[in-house]
């Protein structure tokens, strides 16, 4: 169950239902701090989608928090997913979302 700090990865949960994707997990846990916010679905394809919240934008591009460290994390935890569950990494892409406070944007198909 979600705790009330997950609120910005609710609001992209919801985001991405009414977009009909199928949520298939959430905050899973590769190790203590290696996690993938969101696993989803959409068609046949595998989406795991960041989340990334600021308050305000005047000071913050969303690209400067996913810096070379973070993507690396993110390229192991995925691929240790895609291993486990026997997923074609053919079959996967990496989204980012930012929300600032209204706002929603959706990054799709970034590259890690």
């Amino acid at each position: 169950m979600k705790k009330t700090w997950d609120l910005w990865e609710i609001i992209a949960i919801n985001y991405l239902k009414k977009k009909w994707y199928q949520i298939l997990e959430t905050n899973f846990k590769f190790s203590v701090i290696w996690e993938l916010d969101i696993i989803a679905l959409l068609n046949n394809l595998y989406v795991f989608v960041e989340v990334k919240y600021r308050k305000d934008d005047s000071y913050w591009v969303w690209g400067e928090s996913i810096n070379y460290y973070k993507k690396q994390k993110l390229k192991k935890t995925i691929n240790y997913y895609c291993l486990k569950h026997k997923i074609d990494l053919e079959n996967i892409r990496f989204d980012v979302i930012c929300i600032l406070w209204t706002k929603i944007d959706h990054f799709e198909n970034v590259e890690l």
